[in-house]
């Protein structure tokens, strides 16, 4: 029977079992001193090559070279970020179980790893400063805006209720920000993956992420419009105050429906129709809010099921929930798009 093709930009997919072949090559590939500290230092955190070599010491080119190795062993995982590569231990399949196993056995009070170890948390500290930072300069903004809606805690709150985290094995959330939907699942779910485009929000999560120890959640710049996940990937998906900025939400909707398992649930969390327009003229926001008939049209579309509608009323913005499952129908129905209100509220 043939293997299925796997990516190594993508940690949910279905791998073969762990085979003789593949343990000797695993192996062989971490039987180096340096490769072992490179694969103990990348089960704690997503790192580059020039974190790495600023922590083992070494220069690029030998460094990139044991990386490759290991990343060709299935032991870890390479995921671009424009102009730059993280590593991480691979998360499913037969690399993960090895490579947790060896990570496993590295012994910490060494003083060589115990070394390693003392310079990975500086980098990470950096990484802390750098998203305060990045929050200091723009939280007068976010305040206001939090300040017309519903408590965050409470909209935090009917989240979990309606997409409670316990049974769902890979989560997928959407234009991710500061990982916060991350931080509230990943205890409880069993791999989570966020996206944005934005590296300075990336760079915020995962900072976020590490502080929290959530080693089972990872971060990756990628586009709503193009996931970088196979079809029936994941059990569940988020997109949390996110679809208003969307140009074409029908595509956003339809995306996400894509990646889910039949039987999988997308959960949209956005503003009802308002008339607070100067969030379009000054924030980047691409619609006013949206109406029940525009989600559940778009999602029919997609081959989602509306199963339940919940709002929570602020001032003057009202948060409502999009609870979708998706069809066990092998075929979804052609995409189309009810009609859609403009930036200022009219018919398009």
């Amino acid at each position: 029977m043939a293997q299925p093709r796997l990516r190594p930009d993508i940690d949910f997919e279905i791998t073969p079992a762990l085979s003789a072949d593949f343990l000797l090559e695993g192996l062989r590939a971490a039987a180096e001193p340096t490769r072992l500290r490179l694969l103990a230092l990348c089960a704690r955190a997503e790192l580059t090559v020039s974190d790495l070599m600023q922590i083992v010491g070494q220069s690029q080119p030998r460094v990139s070279r044991h990386l490759k190795l290991l990343c060709e062993a299935g032991l870890l995982v390479r995921v671009r970020e424009g102009t730059w590569a993280y590593y991480r231990l691979a998360q499913t399949g037969p690399g993960a179980q090895l490579g947790q196993t060896l990570t496993e056995l590295v012994p910490e009070a060494d003083p060589l790893f115990a070394l390693d170890a003392e310079r990975l948390e500086a980098i990470k500290r950096g990484r802390a400063e750098a998203a305060a930072a990045y929050f200091r300069r723009n939280a007068a903004e976010w305040h206001r805006l939090r300040a017309l809606h519903a408590d965050p805690r409470e909209v935090e709150g009917k989240l979990l209720s309606l997409l409670p985290p316990d049974g769902i094995g890979e989560l997928l959330d959407i234009g991710t920000g500061t990982g916060r939907i991350l931080d509230l699942y990943g205890p409880a779910v069993g791999h989570a993956l966020g996206i944005d485009l934005s590296r300075e929000m990336l760079s915020v999560a995962r900072a976020n992420l590490e502080n929290r120890g959530l080693t089972n959640c990872a971060v990756r710049q990628a586009d709503m419009y193009q996931l970088p996940l196979n079809g029936a990937a994941v059990d569940a998906a988020i997109l949390h105050m996110v679809l208003h900025y969307a140009e074409r939400p029908a595509e956003v909707l339809a995306e996400a429906a894509r990646v889910l398992r039949p039987g999988g649930r997308l959960l949209v969390v956005d503003f009802a129709p308002h008339k607070e327009l100067d969030l379009l003229k000054d924030h980047a926001h691409r619609w006013p809010g949206f109406a029940t008939q525009e989600i559940t049209g778009w999602c029919a579309a997609a081959g989602l099921t509306v199963s339940s509608v919940e709002s929570l009323a602020g001032t003057p913005l009202t948060v409502s929930f999009w609870l979708a499952q998706k069809l066990p129908a092998l075929h979804s129905p052609a995409l189309h798009s009810p009609a859609l209100h403009s930036i200022e509220g009219n018919p398009a």
